[in-house]
């Protein structure tokens, strides 16, 4: 199949789970198919979407000077974009040069189908061209902000919340309404869109794993120590470490002063910092080039998210790791794991704190069950697998749509 796809935010450096799950999917399915990755993302030193020209046919960027995140000039953007239709995170993005840029393409080039990664990116595709097109939603994005709302004290981080959901809820439903086909990565996210778009047009992509670049390394845990892993400028990360550091963690040193925690992960905020800097035995990687020597270490990987959508990368990951993790709810949403089984899950801080402590007390209970799921995670959800599912959906809505347009010429 000859594929256009596009996405927002770009795909290189692999260190959102976004990112992850795309390269590597991507990764897997040029190697039968024809790519063209057409991608727009903030301008950044050290741009390395070049490479992807080795692995795909065809690579067309185009680098947005776009603001800093929580930064007066962001602020300014946003107001200026308040009497769109659309919802920040796609107009901010979705700028008139890369529509028309898309739509050059499209003229001069005709593809099988074309993917639209995230909803994000929706604003730029011409969805009135002929060519079939998939939306492959790694979340639901409305739910995301719903909950970013419903957690929000800042009166203007709150305001600013309410309305990227309602706007994106809008979007949201529309595109997926234009889409030929939409597929989500979790069961869970799949039955919401069901309730607004036809139930056959939707498939599930399973979360994957690179299960022998994360694979048990022998390394000896350190006692007592619990490991968070997650890109820090993601919003959801931020909040959830934050939780865990005020309302968890102090619970658990009652019984286990000696506790540590390592949050590993890219540009932690000032805020965080903050709390880190005031908190004993909690510490801040930052960026770090492989995260498997920190989760090697980890007694317990914990994952207290409170905000979120779509599925957890980090999950499988240190699964994969054969660690044993507790997690939220929301933390776990959308994966095919069985509570006790694979990992724990625990949602009030006590309720959290007595479950992490009961699998820091067991080191026989931990080692089974980071057996157990990585065992889960090797049999089932190796990124090959989730790359043929991914090909074969394709296949399918890109031959029903010949198959229409055969009928249509037919009838003519």
């Amino acid at each position: 199949m000859k594929i256009l796809w596009v996405k927002a935010g770009g795909l290189v450096p692999p260190d959102t789970g976004g990112k992850i799950r795309s390269y590597h999917i991507l990764r897997e399915l040029a190697r039968e198919h024809s790519i063209t990755f057409f991608s727009f993302y903030g301008a950044h030193p050290n741009d390395s979407h070049s490479q992807l020209e080795e692995v795909f046919e065809r690579v067309v960027t185009i680098p947005l000077d776009l603001p800093e995140p929580k930064s007066f000039r962001e602020l300014c953007d946003y107001s200026l974009r308040l009497l769109t239709r659309e919802p920040y995170n796609i107009s901010k993005y979705c700028r008139p040069n890369v529509r028309h840029e898309l739509r050059q393409l499209l003229n001069q080039e005709s593809f099988d189908a074309i993917v639209c990664d995230f909803v994000i990116a929706a604003g730029a595709i011409p969805w009135e061209v002929p060519t079939p097109k998939i939306l492959f939603t790694h979340n639901v994005e409305s739910v995301i902000w719903q909950r970013h709302y419903q957690v929000a004290r800042n009166p203007l981080w709150r305001a600013l919340s309410w309305r990227e959901w309602r706007t994106m809820q809008v979007a949201e439903r529309r595109y997926l309404q234009a889409a030929e086909h939409v597929l989500t990565v979790s069961e869970d996210d799949r039955r919401h869109f069901a309730e607004f778009i036809d139930a056959a047009k939707l498939s599930v992509i399973p979360t994957g794993a690179d299960t022998e670049f994360f694979s048990p390394t022998g390394e000896l845990e350190t006692p007592n120590r619990l490991v968070f892993t997650g890109s820090m400028d993601w919003l959801p990360n931020e909040d959830g470490v934050i939780y865990f550091m005020k309302e968890i963690l102090p619970l658990m040193r009652q019984e286990i002063p000696e506790l540590s925690l390592t949050v590993v992960g890219r540009n932690p905020s000032l805020r965080l910092k903050e709390l880190a800097a005031s908190t004993a035995s909690a510490y801040l990687t930052g960026w770090v080039e492989d995260i498997r020597p920190y989760l090697s270490q980890a007694a317990v990987c914990v994952v207290p998210l409170r905000i979120g959508g779509g599925t957890r990368l980090k999950i499988f990951e240190a699964m994969s790791m054969g660690k044993a993790i507790v997690s939220t709810t929301i933390g776990a949403e959308g994966l095919p794991v069985r509570p006790g089984e694979h990992l724990l899950i625990a949602d009030e801080p006590a309720h959290f704190a007595k479950s992490t402590l009961a699998l820091l007390h067991d080191p026989g209970r931990r080692r089974s069950m980071g057996l157990t799921a990585r065992e889960l995670v090797v049999k089932n959800y190796s990124w090959k697998m989730v790359a043929k599912q991914f090909a074969d959906i394709l296949a399918e809505v890109v031959a029903k749509s010949r198959r229409s347009g055969e009928k249509a010429a037919t009838k003519s």
